[in-house]
């Protein structure tokens, strides 16, 4: 699941608005509304706000992956 569908599914389940959000980490809420609909990508910079208003550490909604075998690419060393 993407991010942005991690944060609005939690915004939900929480009772909390996107307005509020938007307003309390200064992101336009069209861009956040998109963002949480999976139609725009987030910033690192916008996420770190997002996670300071909900307080949450940032590695709240993301999981460590690695890239699949076929894009990996082989270094001699």
């Amino acid at each position: 699941m993407e991010v942005g569908l991690k944060i609005k599914k939690y915004l939900e389940e929480n009772g909390i608005s996107q307005v509020h959000v938007s307003k309390e980490a200064n992101i336009d809420p069209v861009k956040l509304n998109l963002a949480l609909n999976g139609k725009r990508r987030l910033t690192f910079q916008e996420y770190e706000l997002l996670c300071g208003v909900l307080g949450v550490n940032t590695d709240f909604f993301l999981k460590p992956r690695l890239p699949s075998q076929q894009n990996k690419k082989i270094v001699n060393v």
